[in-house]
């Protein structure tokens, strides 16, 4: 199973053989150079996508001089070194968020849903505080495959919009919001707590694993054993003789 020593981390490079897609690079803690040097070691791999996640702007600075095509998000701290080209079966993964300040999370998740593969929409400041808001745009929503729902405060929001969609939720709590709000913690509990049927939460603040995880259902969704509607039907079996007795 390779891997790659760096002396400082250990890339592996087999990931993508038993998993979904490569290693992603979760910069915080990680000094500049030592990002940039994780990137080459997976470019140089070939495997896509290579993604940095909550980068700094020196983190950036450093990553594009080793891949100057990368694609650089300082609101998200995303950086897109090599994305997927969306297949021609791509689904579709609608981001919403409940407030302009839920954006940097959000754009996390519509980046790396991206990246993955995936075609995206986006639908902004849609918070419950006016609903008419997001009713407006209820088609929007019924076309996407996958939801992704962000929001902070008391995140009452992908409560209501699985009530509105047919398919799968998942649901982001923000550390967005006053002293209550815990630092997301309130809305975590919220959307922990919800009735709708069909809503997924992941951690706060986790537009990665948001993206990464409604691509994956997309994924697998596209790769159904014999084919993408699923397992072939049996042939029936031939009817038994039946002779009468004489």
């Amino acid at each position: 199973m390779p891997f790659e020593d760096l002396g400082f981390a250990r890339v592996d490079h087999h990931r993508a053989l038993r998993s979904f897609g490569p290693e992603v690079v979760y910069a915080r803690g990680k000094t500049p150079d030592e990002t940039a040097s994780i990137v080459t070691a997976l470019l140089g791999d070939g495997g896509a996508p290579v993604l940095v996640t909550r980068a700094t702007q020196a983190h950036a600075d450093a990553v594009l001089e080793v891949a100057p095509a990368t694609g650089w998000h300082p609101r998200s701290g995303m950086l897109v070194c090599r994305g997927l080209d969306p297949a021609e079966d791509a689904g579709l993964v609608l981001v919403a968020c409940a407030g302009t300040s839920d954006l940097p999370v959000a754009e996390e998740a519509w980046v790396t849903a991206e990246a993955f593969g995936c075609r995206t929409d986006r639908l902004v400041d849609v918070g419950v505080a006016g609903v008419h808001r997001l009713l407006a745009d209820t088609e929007r929503l019924q076309r996407a495959d996958v939801v992704v729902v962000v929001a902070g405060m008391e995140g009452a929001l992908p409560s209501l919009v699985t009530g509105l969609v047919a398919a799968p939720v998942i649901a982001v709590p923000t550390s967005v919001g006053y002293g209550a709000a815990f630092e997301g913690l309130a809305a975590l509990l919220g959307m922990l707590n919800s009735c709708a049927v069909g809503i997924a939460v992941v951690n706060i603040d986790n537009g990665f694993g948001a993206g990464a995880m409604a691509a994956r259902i997309l994924a697998a969704g596209r790769h159904k054993p014999n084919g993408p509607d699923g397992p072939d039907e049996p042939d029936e079996p031939d009817e038994p003789d039946r002779k009468a007795s004489g």
